[in-house]
């Protein structure tokens, strides 16, 4: 019999002996402990739950004693009385585990003292009892039987010491390493042992498999085998025996006895007991067809989609019961559920948040308290907060039933992570060379989700400094208030000018409450552009191309006022790493006219993006990205840096190719590109490789439109998020002129 279960059926003999030892109601008028060496007294009479003055209560003597053993130091306890006065006092005597005073392992080869350490519980200043030695030898042989030395001998010799205390010595014999070098299978008709050996990862040895058997790795083994048979019809499939059979003294052979049980095919599902779902929209949720094998795996995650349907609408308590109906190899399965109650939330409590305000988490929720539990919210919940970049992935959700009607509390628990950041570093790309960066960053000001940048960019052809600053809940409102001001120089090298610009820019959005996870906001925008041409001789000055550049070139500070409007949703699980969902924004510009300024310009930018889940975690993402940009009024062309060029990485990024390489001279109005990209996570959503197909091109005339002429890139990288953000390394091979391009970017084009 196991030691937990001997010292449980203990404590229950102890426990009626004792409630017939003890007379109810007479008074405590002191309470004795005997037989202490290492324990404090005081600490058995706090472990108990009477007190010196309390009526005499068999039924609190019981508890006690229990209480007792569980702090799994007292190898027996009882419990004695002797008359005092008008009451009792209370003697309780204990005999103590003896104190581990010593621990030393001998023989471990295979199996490092670390190892050890962390394996067992048994440590200096244990307790030490028959349960411990048990744990501590089983646990060793796992080990031990894991690394191939399924033979290993465990002795544990113990010393007595003085004052009740004990010196241990654990010693091994490990014995030669033993293989398996044979898997058999007994009773297998149906399958073979090549098809059932495929389902388990333990493997015979060869010269590339070390051939060990792992008792936990195997258990798991046996139950895919038993899945697949499952899978393929056979539901009274089961593995009656196995055993390994030694051949030698390094080999074994492992025989798994299996009993097939006959082969059954669906037929179809019934319901009853349903009331709040119909009949017909519970077997919608089941595809099996009728006369193919019936596949236990598939029936399960659609009667998992059953559970989903009432989850989702309160029905938390629900109980489906699949009953069998077997028609000679005909399976009939009939739901025989019971709805029971419906969930209503009345509570939801937040922890974990040191750093962010109660309310900011709020507003992320989708239910509130007062509303049915419904589960598809209360994981869009868990995926907003999540979302905001603010806690740890593992975000707890729990519930507790708090009365007979159902209801019950959400707790919600968050673990903070830092979500300000202050670095410096220097970046590379293909138009600037190497850049250098300093910023300070906090995304979650106060607690209360402001975002606010100071970010100075200096280096290769760029200087810029820019403030940023964005309330996403202006008064605990839906209404965004964000503003930025800056000052740049660019020099575009590659097209011989440059453009000081200095501006500022407001803007105020809202939430569209009929169409989810959808915003407006609209933009205003004041700046002045100062253009300067930096290589008169390298600008054909008879292009029309050029013409309105060698226009700026002649003129001081130009102003531009503009208004902008952009309607954006995004439906995304994860966004840092999305596997489901899309992102849909629409931009469209305004310049001068009616708001005055020097340029007159109508820009439109239209993007979408999918992601959709593959197969082992992988992720396909692909972006569909339109942009046109024209003059009107007393403008003969738009600006030059209000046009587009492809190329390299960023939002009209095409990989392969240097930054801003593609498009007509002097910058296409019109641009249209396609990006897709097969994300691998490497470590949870923290590192992700990717591989990627880019394609796209930039026109002046719609006409000149051809799907044939677009450039294409082709290339692998990888994704980390650091502290500093993500970071992106991509090479990329240039289809077009059979060569390859480095790219290192900072944010993500996706």
């Amino acid at each position: 019999m196991p030691c937990k279960m001997k010292h449980l059926v203990m404590i229950l003999m102890l426990a009626l002996v004792t409630c017939g030892l003890f007379a109810a109601g007479e008074t405590i008028y002191d309470i004795r402990v005997e037989g202490t060496q290492n324990v404090d007294p005081q600490l058995v009479k706090s472990a108990i739950s009477m007190q010196v003055g309390d009526a005499m209560d068999p039924e609190e003597v019981s508890k006690s004693l229990k209480n007792l053993y569980k702090l799994t130091i007292f190898s027996s306890v009882q419990f004695d009385s002797e008359p005092y006065r008008t009451g009792i006092n209370i003697i309780i005597k204990v005999k103590e585990y003896p104190i581990v005073q010593e621990v030393d392992f001998v023989g471990f080869k295979s199996i490092k003292k670390d190892r050890i350490e962390e394996l067992l519980t048994l440590k200096k200043g244990s307790y030490w009892s028959e349960y411990l030695k048990n744990q501590t030898s089983s646990k060793l042989k796992s080990e031990l039987s894991g690394k191939g030395f399924s033979n290993a001998d465990i002795e544990i010799e113990e010393r007595p010491l003085a004052d009740n205390k004990i010196a241990i010595r654990v010693v091994c014999d490990e014995g030669k390493r033993v293989a398996v070098s044979e898997i058999t299978f007994i009773g297998n008709s149906s399958f073979t042992d090549k098809e059932l050996g495929k389902r388990m990862k333990t493997k015979s040895s060869s010269l590339l498999r070390s051939g060990r058997f792992e008792q936990a790795k195997f258990d798991t083994d046996l139950r895919n085998v038993e899945s697949y048979y499952k899978k393929n019809g056979y539901i009274d499939a089961r593995i009656s025996n196995w055993e390994l059979k030694k051949l030698s003294d390094r080999h074994l052979e492992l025989i798994i006895t299996i009993e097939e049980g006959d082969k059954y095919t669906f037929g179809t599902v019934t319901v009853e007991g349903n009331v709040n779902f119909t009949t017909e929209s519970i077997v919608s949720l089941f595809t099996l067809k009728t006369g193919e094998p019936f596949d236990q795996e598939k029936f399960d995650k659609q009667l998992g989609k059953v559970y989903a349907l009432y989850f989702d609408e309160g029905y938390i308590y629900t109980s489906i019961v699949p009953e069998q109906k077997r028609d000679e190899q005909l399976l009939n399965i009939n739901l025989k559920i019971e709805e029971n109650t419906r969930a209503r939330i009345r509570q939801i409590r937040i922890s974990g948040n040191k750093k962010t305000k109660e309310k900011v988490l709020r507003r992320q929720l989708e239910i509130a308290p007062g509303d049915y539990y419904r589960q598809s919210q209360v994981i869009l919940s868990q995926q907003n907060i999540y979302n905001m970049g603010f806690f740890e992935p593992d975000i707890k959700l729990d519930y507790d039933r708090i009365n007979n009607a159902g209801d019950i509390d959400l707790h919600l628990d968050v673990v903070d992570k830092s979500s300000g950041v202050a670095n410096g570093g220097i970046g590379y790309n293909s138009q600037d060379k190497f850049v250098g960066q300093l910023s300070l960053n906090q995304n979650n000001l106060f607690g209360n989700n402001w975002s606010s940048g100071i970010k100075w960019e200096f280096g290769g052809d760029t200087q810029n400094f820019e403030f940023s600053f964005t309330n996403p809940n202006l008064y605990d409102s839906d209404l965004l208030l964000g503003t930025n001001l800056y000052y740049t120089t660019k020099n575009w090298s590659s097209f011989y000018y440059e453009i000081f610009t200095r501006g500022a820019a407001l803007r105020l959005g809202q939430s569209i409450p009929w169409i989810n996870r959808t915003r407006l906001i609209g933009g205003y925008s004041l700046y002045s552009k100062k253009y300067r041409i930096t290589n008169i001789s390298q600008i054909d000055t008879t292009s029309a191309a050029n013409a309105t550049l060698l226009e700026l070139n002649a003129l001081d500070w130009r102003y531009t006022s503009s208004f902008n409007v952009t309607l954006s949703r995004d439906t995304r699980d994860n966004v840092f790493f999305p596997t489901s969902g899309t992102q849909l924004t629409l931009y469209s510009e305004i310049a001068g006219g009616i708001l005055g300024g020097d340029f007159d310009y109508f820009k439109q930018i239209a993007q979408v993006n999918w992601y959709m889940e593959m197969w082992y975690k992988l992720a396909l993402r692909t972006k569909w990205r339109f942009g046109y940009v024209t003059h009107y009024g007393r403008s003969n062309d738009a600006p030059p840096d209000e046009k587009f060029y492809l190329g390299g990485t960023g939002a009209d990024g095409i990989r392969g190719y240097a930054d801003r390489s593609i498009g007509p001279e002097g910058g296409g109005t019109r641009e249209i590109l396609f990006s897709t990209e097969l994300g691998i996570p490497i470590g949870s959503d923290q590192i992700v490789g990717v591989l990627f197909f880019d394609a796209g091109n930039g026109y002046n005339k719609l006409r000149e439109f051809n799907f044939l002429d677009f450039k294409k890139g082709v290339g692998a990288g990888v994704r980390i998020r650091s502290p500093f953000g993500l970071i992106g390394f991509d090479y990329a091979f240039n289809v077009e002129d059979h060569l390859w391009e480095p790219h290192l970017q900072f944010g993500t084009t996706f």
